[in-house]
Formats: C-alpha cells, structure tokens, sequence
C-alpha cells in the first residue's frame, strides 16, 4: 500500500473532514481514504472505446461535421 501526504489543506477543510469522519464512525484518515476511493474512477479502456465507436455510429457518414475548434477560438477572441 501506498502513503499519501496532503501539504498545505485549509484548517477548516480539516475540520469539516473531521466532523464528516465522526458522522461516519471512522478514522479521519478512514473517511479521507474513503473519499478518494470513490472519487477516482476505474477506467475500463475497452468500455470506453465501445462508448465512443456507439456515439461515432450515431453521426451521419455524409453530413460534413464542424470543427469545434473554430468556435472555441472565436469563443476565446472575445
């Protein structure tokens, strides 16, 4: 297992964290651990790419699509 420090959180972040792991029974670095495992998502790649090739499939093969990128620099130059 791995160590994890945490430089430089806000003292009332600690707190809230604190209070939170009391409301839960655990450990402060319980309830910490606890919010990072279900905060960092698993990537499953092959699912994600059957996603992507569903969303693909979705888009006309004869209607030109347009580059987005065109819109986010006008977006931008605003």
């Amino acid at each position: 297992m791995a160590t994890l420090t945490i430089r430089n959180l806000d003292d009332a972040v600690v707190e809230r964290l604190k209070a939170q792991a009391k409301a839960n029974n655990r450990s402060l670095e319980a309830e910490a651990r606890t919010i990072l495992e279900g905060r960092v998502p698993v990537i499953d790649r092959k699912a994600l790419l059957a996603h992507v090739d569903r969303i693909a499939a979705m888009t006309p093969k004869d209607v030109k699509q347009t580059d987005s990128t065109i819109w986010i620099r006008e977006d931008r130059d605003r």
